[in-house]
């Protein structure tokens, strides 16, 4: 399989959960503002979730921008990921339609943990897929951020059992540090 048709199916599955996302946000059953209020803790973990997604389908394009070869193993390295990503609009819903609850934030963490853990895994597959030749391995580095992301999100796991908001908030961090595109490819590609 080339690398284009994995990155097409790629795309297709986050366009589906972005879908997915923004079908789960509920219309105000009355025409006024308080109305509108009472929704934002849905619309809040909408948003993150949003982001999350964005910042995954942007890191999986710089990603394959240096990718030559792609095997049996990559695929289903990429399925898990794209499984662990399936899982947000579940995670973003049950986050949101209860006020950000201890048990719903703490799924939440594990559902991001996942999702980090499947990019981490995708990323050392390719780079074991790749020829001699390729600088995949190069532009990666030492991925300080693939690091310190789950480690955050392995503390916000069970702070959200006694503080969901210091997860959540901790959550919304990863985001923030991931939210600038990584550069390590594009100054690997310009060298």
């Amino acid at each position: 399989m080339s690398k284009d048709r994995l990155e097409a199916f790629s795309d297709g599955v986050l366009a589906i959960i972005i879908t997915i996302m923004v079908l789960g946000l509920a219309v105000p059953h009355e025409p006024t503002i308080k109305a509108l209020l009472e929704l934002w803790p849905t619309f809040v973990s909408y948003v993150l979730s949003f982001a999350y997604v964005g910042i995954y389908w942007n890191n999986h394009h710089h990603l394959f921008q240096v990718v030559h070869a792609v095997d049996g193993r990559v695929l289903w390295a990429n399925l898990l990921l794209l499984f662990c990503l399936s899982l947000f609009p579940f995670g973003t819903a049950w986050m949101g339609e209860t006020g950000f609850a201890s048990v719903p934030v703490a799924i939440y963490g594990v559902i991001l943990l996942a999702a980090a853990l499947a990019y981490f895994v995708l990323v050392r597959v390719l780079i074991r897929a790749q020829p001699p030749e390729a600088r995949l391995a190069e532009a990666i580095g030492s991925d300080t951020k693939g690091k310190i992301s789950p480690l955050i999100y392995a503390v916000g796991i069970p702070v959200a059992l006694v503080a969901p908001w210091i997860s959540f908030v901790l959550y919304a961090v990863v985001a923030l540090i991931w939210i600038v595109p990584d550069q390590r490819i594009e100054r690997t590609i310009a060298r």
